[in-house]
This record gives structure tokens, C-alpha cells and sequence, in this order.
């Protein structure tokens, strides 16, 4: 029986959720699943008003409790050194640290516009000048650690924190039709392909459309 519990909200609008629950997916950490309802406010907040800094998700694990994304990834690659969520060389891992920190705290401008919607498509949808340039600073991001570390994930042979931390902005350029160069296309196409990406949509899927604000098109 797993003795780690992890506390998410939505798979289909739950951004920091996703990193949280991918990031102990990747550490292969026994774990249960705590959902946290549509109608709690720190779920709302996660959602609505795009805090990194709230109580979801948050990991319980033997007498520790560990919340905020970047905190349970250092936490996990502490028990878990050998599942590589850290890269081992350690200007790599400076590196490693530094983009997810960049993830961690930017791109606000992208949140606002293209929030996380899994279950959602909009065709030909046209991103604004402040979003379209924090997609430009991620592409460049992806761009630099592919061609730095050889891919196909952003450190190397094998999926890392950093793969976790931009999981969620792989789910937007899908939902919003972002136009991405082959490279950078076939990067979100590698993550999409995680055995645990696939069972993290498929149960997105699942969820019933509950959060009204965030069906528009904005």
C-alpha cells in the first residue's frame, strides 16, 4: 500500500496539479490520489487566479508534508535520486534548476491567455503580442536545451524535471493550435507519448465540464 498521498485538483484545468502528479510519476513513487473539489477555493485560485503558491498540489509522504511544485520536485529527487528528475552533471542541473524556476515564476502573460484545458480545441486561435512572446522565450528555451542535450526530452535520454515543470504548456500549444518549429513539435509529441501523460489526459477527459470561466475563448 502506497504510504504518499498527493492532493490535486483538475486533470483538465489543473496546470500546477499536472506538474506535481507527473513529477511523482517520473520518481515512480507509490502514491493515492486526493482530489480537491471544483468548488474549494484553493483550487479555484490555482485555476482562476494562476498562484504557483497555494497548498495544490501537496505531497504527504510517511510524517512529511511538502507543497509547492518546485519544492516536491527537489523533495522527490532527494528519496528518489536514482529516477533522475535532477540531471547528475551539475551545470546541467544549474540549468535544469534555472528553466524550472523561469516556468515556476513567468509567463504569466501565456497563463492569462491560453489557460490549461485538455478537454478543449480552438483551431487557428490567435495569441496575443505579450503571450506570443512568451512562447517565442519557451521555444528558445526548448531550443537551446534539445540542441545542448541532445533530446528528446530537454536533459537527455530520459524525462526530468524540467520535462514535468513545461508538461502543462505542451497541453496549450495542442489546445490553442500554437504553431511550433519540427523540432519543438516533435519535442510535444515525445511528451504526449508518456505512458503517464496519456493516463493523465484520458482521465481528463473524463471530468465533467464544471468550471464555467473557463470554456470561453480568451
Amino acid at each position: 500500500m502506497a504510504n504518499a498521498v498527493l492532493t490535486i485538483s483538475s486533470k483538465n484545468y489543473g496546470s500546477w496539479s499536472l506538474r506535481g502528479w507527473l513529477l511523482a510519476k517520473l520518481a515512480r513513487l507509490e502514491f493515492t490520489e486526493e482530489f480537491v473539489s471544483p468548488d474549494d477555493p484553493a483550487m479555484r485560485a490555482e485555476i482562476l487566479l494562476l498562484s504557483p503558491s497555494i497548498l495544490v498540489p501537496a505531497l504527504r509522504h510517511n510524517d512529511i508534508k511538502v507543497w509547492d511544485t518546485l519544492a516536491i520536485g527537489e523533495y522527490l529527487n532527494e528519496i528518489k535520486p536514482k529516477a533522475g528528475l535532477l540531471p547528475a552533471d551539475p551545470k546541467a542541473r544549474a540549468h535544469c534548476r534555472a528553466i524550472c524556476g523561469e516556468m515556476h515564476s513567468g509567463f504569466a502573460s501565456l497563463r492569462s491567455a491560453l489557460p490549461m484545458n485538455i478537454k478543449a480545441h480552438f483551431p487557428g486561435f490567435k495569441v496575443w503580442s505579450r503571450a506570443q512572446g512568451d512562447i517565442d522565450r519557451i521555444v528558445a528555451i526548448w531550443s537551446e536545451c534539445l540542441a545542448t542535450y541532445g533530446g528528446p526530452y530537454l536533459f537527455g535520454k530520459q524525462p526530468c524535471m524540467a520535462d514535468a515543470m513545461y508538461a502543462p504548456v505542451v497541453t496549450r500549444f495542442l489546445t490553442y493550435d500554437v504553431a511550433l518549429d519540427p523540432v519543438c513539435a516533435a519535442y510535444c509529441q515525445c511528451i504526449m507519448a508518456l505512458p503517464a501523460m496519456q493516463e493523465w489526459v484520458a482521465q481528463a477527459q473524463q471530468e465533467p465540464d464544471e468550471i464555467d470561466e473557463l470554456d470561453a475563448e480568451f
